[in-house]
């Protein structure tokens, strides 16, 4: 069964689903794409199992609604790939680089397989010192590192998709860098809001969004963070300089790998996820990294199901990560935005051979007054604040408004709060918490210090 091509060629054996079987003469490699009709297009079939001479079992990436059993088949002789080209800035795509903005078609005359390998280790580059982002919380708790991987964790509703916008908003701006953002499996909705709110804020032509959502068949979006990690390492090998990698959301990528892995027929293992689980998050993460050419940075938002951190998904991810930002509904339910557990999140960068000594002992007394109020909150809840000690309670009024000034206005929902977006270089964010700390704003009304860049008399 020989194409006129010359290309591998044979016929739907049973469709299950998006499951496909197909019988030929001579089997592809795994992970090798072939084209089937399903009457009105073609979808590409990806190589799972070899189920025996002359059969071979595909995932579909794309809906299979009217495939019939004896449909020819024919091989790309190629993983699925996607068109790279400077051109693909400023522009919204599928898993397999075609537009979905209305646009031209990415021109095709090179194209890259999404299922790429990890840089050799002589030729990676190490992480080189911290990326300010202008926020103030994330500066000082858990910083950034430039070239590495972070995780936002949080259930549902408590800002995560707000803080990824505002940390593609920050890392064009501040550092002229380029965005690649990826939505595994998030709501349509989100992704449009996400696209127009690029485009007003001016970010979009050095931003590039590639999507699988929530809608796609559980192929697309199991692949489509490998294909946004390919643009990504494109772009830093051809541009150079930082590269952000936003995908919103990595649970969603695990998740749609545990529906492939049962559509597959293998047995589940640890709370009903794919045996593959590990490796499979290993194979995303372990791509993203630096090399000579420029710094891929990886912002990761992770949905924590039953805001449970003990869920295997959630500790495969957390175990790839140099920074791990914890979303709180606590903090969310009284207004702090973002919302930020500052106590919980943390960075492997907060050390003084790092960051330096006046950086980590400030962070550190900090996060002790934060840590002291939270100790005492029952006390004052029920007692009220006259029944500490006037040590603890000049520690606990500091502690507050601490809590408050970490608070900050974003660029990205300047139009939805009416309250202008601010960006505090760290420097600021140091001098304020020392005076914080040091007593110089005992007297300045907690309101001051809520929701704004500087402290009042401090600068813009």
């Amino acid at each position: 069964m020989t194409g006129a091509s010359g290309a591998w060629a044979g016929r739907v054996e049973s469709v299950q689903g998006s499951v496909v079987d197909v019988a030929c003469n001579d089997p592809p490699l795994l992970r090798q794409a072939l084209l089937a009709g399903t009457g009105t297009s073609t979808i590409h079939l990806e190589v799972q199992q070899e189920l025996g001479p002359g059969h071979v079992r595909t995932l579909a990436l794309g809906r299979t609604s009217g495939m019939r059993r004896g449909e020819a088949v024919t091989d790309t002789q190629a993983p699925v790939c996607v068109p790279v080209c400077p051109e693909v800035l400023g522009r919204l795509l599928d898993v397999f680089g075609a537009p979905l903005d209305g646009g031209a078609a990415i021109p095709g005359d090179r194209r890259l397989p999404i299922t790429g390998h990890p840089v050799p280790l002589s030729d990676t580059r190490p992480l080189s010192g911290i990326l300010e982002t202008g926020i103030k919380v994330i500066d000082l708790l858990c910083p950034f590192a430039r070239g590495g991987k972070t995780g936002l964790f949080g259930g549902a509703g408590v800002g995560k998709t707000v803080l990824i916008t505002e940390f593609m908003h920050a890392i064009v701006h501040l550092h002229r860098g380029t965005n690649v953002f990826c939505g595994v499996g998030e709501r349509i909705r989100e992704g449009h809001e996400l696209w127009h709110d690029m485009r007003d804020a001016g970010v979009m032509p050095h931003t590039l969004m590639v999507f699988g959502q929530m809608d796609e068949v559980p192929g697309v979006r199991f692949r489509v963070g490998l294909a946004g990690i390919t643009y990504a390492e494109y772009l830093r090998d051809t541009l150079g300089g930082d590269v952000l990698f936003l995908m919103d959301n990595a649970f969603r990528f695990a998740q749609a790998g545990s529906e492939v892995s049962g559509l597959l027929g293998r047995m589940p293992a640890t709370v009903g996820y794919q045996p593959t689980l590990l490796s499979e998050i290993a194979e995303l993460e372990e791509r993203i990294c630096s090399t000579q050419s420029g710094s891929i940075t990886s912002v990761q938002a992770v949905y924590v199901p039953a805001d449970d951190m003990t869920d295997p998904a959630v500790i495969a991810i957390l175990a790839h990560l140099d920074t791990s930002v914890i979303l709180s509904r606590e903090q969310a339910a009284q207004g702090i935005y973002p919302a930020v557990d500052p106590l919980a999140s943390r960075s492997r960068l907060l050390d003084p051979s790092v960051v330096g000594a006046r950086h980590y002992g400030v962070a550190t007394r900090v996060r002790e007054h934060l840590a002291r109020y939270k100790e005492l909150e029952d006390v004052i809840a029920m007692l009220g604040i006259e029944a500490l000690s006037a040590v603890d309670r000049k520690l606990v009024l500091r502690a507050r408004r601490l809590q408050r000034y970490l608070s900050q206005p974003f660029a990205v929902v300047a139009a939805s709060t009416g309250i202008a977006g601010a960006s505090v270089p760290l420097e600021g964010t140091l001098a304020d918490c020392e005076a914080l700390l040091e007593g110089r704003h005992d007297d300045t009304p907690e309101a001051q210090c809520y929701m704004r860049g500087r402290l009042p008399g401090a600068g813009a």
